[in-house]
């Protein structure tokens, strides 16, 4: 067997279960009933055939020597909120994942970083800030990559959300369900899959509306002017063409529009007036976000032993919309602004696997895309004298600007068993990025895999890393065009982002001892040359990307298992320091004291946790009256983020833990499920964001106390 270390969450959430990847050789057939197809006649032949082309099409993407976090759609189901809770919520459970604001999170103390992939092929990034593209329901299986990554993954490096969606194969039927609970939460939803032929599908679909839509920005349980409607809508569909070949498509679609919560109390300082008029409570603004996402991808599969190829077509539109409480921001900052971007995305990706006798398989791929960025803002200022006073009523400054960036990756690697217990996966990547800017990178990848026996698998790695900036968040509105006016920074130098290029270094072991207890450790030290951050600086709620000349990031994260009988545990823990110096890119979005500062001193980047920490557990009632119960808890812990202090992001906020509660029942007979929920039990009240740090807009606070009742049928 060849080893690799892949922690997996089953089967409630068990972060440390090792497991050996398969050899280099045929998928074997699977074997299956044929009443699971729906079709009575070749089912069996199809299932068969179904489940070789998912495994061999999971085969083509490798984990050797990366750290893999797995969970699926039945863990997903145990925790608190089950698929009726926010994707990024779900990933919180995992080790290492530190809570951010407006749904933000972050994967090893990096910014952003994360590639989604559907089915193996990339999902192209989009504008979304506080949406969720991704619903849970779509979700077979995902798992969370990182640590020094194989050569096969590139341009986001931090993480990898691979996402293996339902189809349908197993099953002809779907669902409908209704939950809801505090916070005005109303979200009804529905699934359905099946199989015609040689046909699967599935499909999902839901709405949510809630009076919490955004974290509160003064810790109230029901914040003012935070109300958010949501649609989602994913469709996959795939067809058996023969034993070796297979066609699908997966597409989705979100609709997210939100109020921008208010503060209370607040009035303007008096420093601008429009028409005389120098007052404004704080409770009435009207800020608005409207976020859309429609994506598709088309693949074919052929699976021939010693080949093995998936070929894709991709494409992604979003746009982001923020619409400004013109005469409330004008009084509150001197300015306001529309803002209207947009982002198309076409491309193509293909990747191989070759098995090269019982010692090698290569791997290879190639990918191309093309990216088409546009925004329009309206900017709403005040002229000022040479002082910066005030010297008449508001103009318009009308800004517009596109920009096409063209991506070419491709990638060759080699996993080499050269000894029983020892593999090699080592190989190279090169990216070539051209937008703002034009640059590009060969990526040398090397890992080491030893697994001595079945109990132990143990891994040292090294990734040279290309992170381009992410081209649909650059800023764009003209610093000049500005100039005379009250929205004109007192930094006017704004140079265009870096890629990141860095040097990654991890190392871990993954021990189980018996049957029921898994436990691990890994380490990571990474060093960057224009470390790639974020901040969020004006009004829009859009991120604007920036460079920190140096970066030095590491850490190191434990994590155990323990599941036995209806008992399943699972604790993780992390500590990492991330730190920068010299910021060199955006500048005109930062003051001059806080760029002279960093220009000679590390600072902690704004989104540093020193400890971070989740865990739970579940209990499933197999006998008894209560058969079919389940009960369980989770919980986040976190250290604390960055804020200012004596020095930029010099201090941080207090320490938290949110505990949630889960308990359900499936009532046979009407085949039902009922679910109960309890969202941060003790009505802790924390700050994830106080809003002082290089790069934070607003402060945002954790959820309050929710309770939340849900129902689910099942139809067939």
């Amino acid at each position: 067997m060849r080893p690799a270390l892949i922690v997996s969450l089953l089967p409630f959430l068990a972060p440390s279960i090792a497991r050996a990847q398969d050899a280099p050789a045929p998928v074997p057939p699977v074997t299956a009933p044929a009443a699971q197809t729906g079709d009575a006649g070749a089912g069996t032949d199809i299932v068969v055939t179904g489940q070789r082309l998912d495994a061999a099409r999971a085969h083509i993407q490798p984990s050797l020597g990366a750290t893999s976090y797995e969970m699926t759609s039945a863990t997903i189901q145990a925790l608190p909120g089950g698929e009726n809770q926010q994707f990024n919520q779900i990933l919180l459970q995992l080790p290492g994942v530190v809570q951010d604001g407006f749904g933000q999170f972050h994967v090893r103390d990096d910014h952003n970083g994360l590639q989604y992939r559907i089915n193996g092929t990339i999902l192209p990034e989009g504008l979304a800030v506080f949406g969720q593209t991704l619903s849970p329901r779509l979700v077979d299986k995902l798992e969370l990559l990182t640590g020094a990554l194989p050569a096969q993954y590139g341009l986001r490096s931090a993480g990898i959300i691979d996402i293996t969606t339902k189809s349908g194969l197993f099953q002809n039927g779907g669902t409908v369900s209704l939950y809801g609970g505090s916070h005005d939460t109303i979200e009804p939803s529905f699934t359905y899959g099946g199989s015609t032929g040689r046909t699967n599908y599935f499909v999902s679909g839901d709405y949510r509306h809630d009076a919490l839509g955004i974290e509160s920005v003064d810790g109230r349980s029901n914040p003012v002017h935070d109300d958010t409607d949501q649609y989602q809508g994913f469709a996959y569909v795939d067809h058996i063409l023969n034993d070796n070949n297979r066609i699908s498509f997966v597409g989705g679609y979100s609709n997210q529009w939100f109020q921008i919560p208010n503060p209370v109390g607040a009035q303007p300082d008096g420093t601008w007036s429009v028409g005389g008029r120098t007052a404004f409570p704080s409770e009435a603004l009207d800020e608005r976000q409207l976020e859309r996402t429609g994506f598709g991808q088309l693949s074919i599969l052929h699976d021939a032993e010693p080949l093995t190829v998936q070929a894709s077509v991709f494409g992604r539109y979003s746009s982001l919309r923020y619409r400004p409480d013109v005469l409330g921001e004008l009084l509150f900052n001197g300015q306001a602004q529309a803002a209207l971007k947009q982002d198309f995305t076409l491309g193509a990706q293909t990747d191989a696997v070759y098995h090269l006798g019982s010692a090698h398989t290569l791997r290879g791929g190639l990918l191309a895309s093309r990216d088409r960025s546009t925004s329009a803002t309206q900017t709403n200022v005040f002229p000022v004298d040479d002082d910066g006073a005030q010297a008449g009523e508001p103009i318009v400054i009308a800004d517009r600007a596109a920009k096409t960036a063209v991506t070419l990756s491709g990638y060759l690697q080699d996993e080499w068993a050269f000894a029983r217990t020892l593999t090699l996966n080592y190989g190279a990547r090169y990216d070539h990025y051209a937008g703002y800017r034009t640059e590009n990178q060969l990526s040398p990848r090397a890992n080491l895999v030893w697994q001595p026996d079945a109990r132990f698998t143990g891994h040292i790695g090294y990734a040279r890393y290309f992170v381009p900036p992410p081209f649909e968040n650059v800023a764009v509105t003209s610093v000049a065009s500005l100039a005379g006016t009250s929205a004109y920074p007192a930094v006017t130098t704004d140079t265009t982002p870096f890629a990141e290029r860095q040097h990654y270094f991890d190392a871990g072991f993954q021990i189980k001892p018996d049957a029921h207890l898994t436990w691990g450790i890994d380490a990571y030290y990474r060093i960057s040359k224009n470390l790639i951050d974020e901040g969020q600086f004006g009004a829009p709620i859009i991120l604007t990307p920036f460079n920190y000349a140096q970066g030095r990031i590491g850490g190191i994260e434990a994590n155990a298992s323990y599941a036995r009988g209806p008992w399943s545990v699972y604790a993780n823990f992390a500590a990492a320091k991330a730190k920068g110096r010299d910021i060199v890119s955006s500048q005109f979005s930062f003051g001059a004291d806080d760029l002279a500062y960093i220009a000679d001193h590390y600072i902690y980047l704004d989104h540093d946790q020193s400890y971070t920490g989740s865990g739970g557990l579940s209990y499933a009632m197999r006998t008894g009256a209560l058969a079919g119960t389940k009960l369980g808890g989770s919980l986040l812990y976190g250290s604390g983020l960055r804020t200012d202090g004596a020095v930029p992001n010099g201090a941080k906020l207090s320490p938290y833990a949110q505990v949630n509660l889960t308990a359900s029942h499936h009532f046979a007979a009407p085949n039902v499920d009922v679910r109960f929920d309890v969202i941060n039990v003790a009505d802790h009240k924390y700050e994830i964001r106080d809003g002082g740090g290089v790069g934070v807009g607003a402060p945002q606070y954790g959820p309050r106390r929710g309770v939340f009742f849900g129902v689910s049928k099942a139809f067939g």
